[in-house]
């Protein structure tokens, strides 16, 4: 025998790898499955029917890149996408200027701040149409407490309808948003801050940074990832936000609170259009992606200047 008789051919060597890798594909074959079944078919299914002129009832018509170009001159849909834009960078700002404060606060152990964790994240477990019916009714002009707390605060003299105007309204909307949210974006904040060593900012301490030099040199460019996933979180939620207007505003004061997906959901199931409301989803989902990889590029930059 010599001794290339004992060396392996390459397909004896290669077996194991190919096992493995077939072992690994099985593994994330339900994932996948999910992944294919409630994804990947919707969304070419959706481009299939943005493709035709599709009606609720009634068969569908081929009309190629007809959606496309109606969407492209609907001056409706624009405005839509401009008072979501608007409520997007409100909502985030305001999300963001008070979940902060609470992680930090909720993150220092002290009396009682597990009773304060549960009561600032209590409101995330309520529905999002259930909270926006308990803020109608909040608001009420009638029944609602919060006219009577500002008469008795000295703030208004008469009774309010806050749904009347789309300041008020919008305020309304706003402060509920951000009453339900807030919770959830001060966990995720809190969980980043608690990711921190220790060591690293009693270091910064020692060698004689204030407490805001360490909040600013220390504390934020370690929380840049977590902050950077409750921003993108924050973003697609109020981008596809829905319920809150549907519910509380219907969409008024004179049509002036239509998010892009509440339009979208009007040419689907008031008007019947489902070819161009499923045009006006794929639209939505490129702009989505886009703002999510814009997002990322900014953290990966930050990442390389730090």
């Amino acid at each position: 025998m010599t001794f290339a008789d004992n060396v392996p051919t390459p397909s004896v060597k290669r077996r194991p790898k190919r096992r493995s890798q077939w072992k690994g594909l099985l593994y994330i074959a339900p994932a996948m499955a999910l992944v294919i079944v409630f994804f990947i078919l919707p969304v070419l299914f959706t481009f299939w029917m943005s493709l035709h002129k599709w009606p609720l009832l009634g068969a569908p018509r081929f009309i190629g890149l007809g959606n496309y170009i109606r969407m492209f001159s609907d001056t409706r849909f624009y405005s839509a996408l401009g008072f979501t834009a608007y409520y997007t960078v409100i909502i985030t700002i305001a999300i963001f200027a008070l979940a902060f404060p609470l992680a930090i606060f909720v993150e220092r152990q002290r009396k009682l701040v597990g009773v304060y964790r549960t009561a600032i994240f209590m409101p995330v477990v309520v529905g999002l149409a259930s909270a926006s019916l308990l803020w109608v009714w909040f608001a009420n002009v009638d029944s609602g407490f919060l006219n009577p707390l500002l008469a008795w605060l000295g703030i208004v003299d008469l009774k309010t309808n806050f749904f009347a105007s789309f300041d008020s309204a919008f305020f309304i909307v706003c402060l509920m948003v951000v009453w339900k949210v807030a919770g959830f974006t001060m966990i995720i904040l809190l969980t980043g801050l608690q990711a921190i060593p220790t060591e690293l900012g009693e270091a910064a301490r020692i060698d004689g940074a204030n407490r805001w030099k360490r909040f600013f040199y220390v504390t934020l460019p370690l929380m840049r990832k977590t902050m950077a996933l409750s921003l993108i979180l924050s973003v697609t939620g109020s981008i596809l936000a829905f319920d809150q207007f549907y519910i509380m505003t219907a969409g008024g004061p004179q049509n002036k609170m239509i998010s892009v997906v509440y339009y979208i959901f009007n040419q689907s199931f008031v008007s019947f259009n489902l070819g161009y409301g499923a045009a006006m989803s794929l639209a939505l989902l490129v702009i989505l992606v886009l703002i999510s990889i814009f997002q990322l590029w900014l953290l990966r930059v930050g990442e390389e200047r730090a």
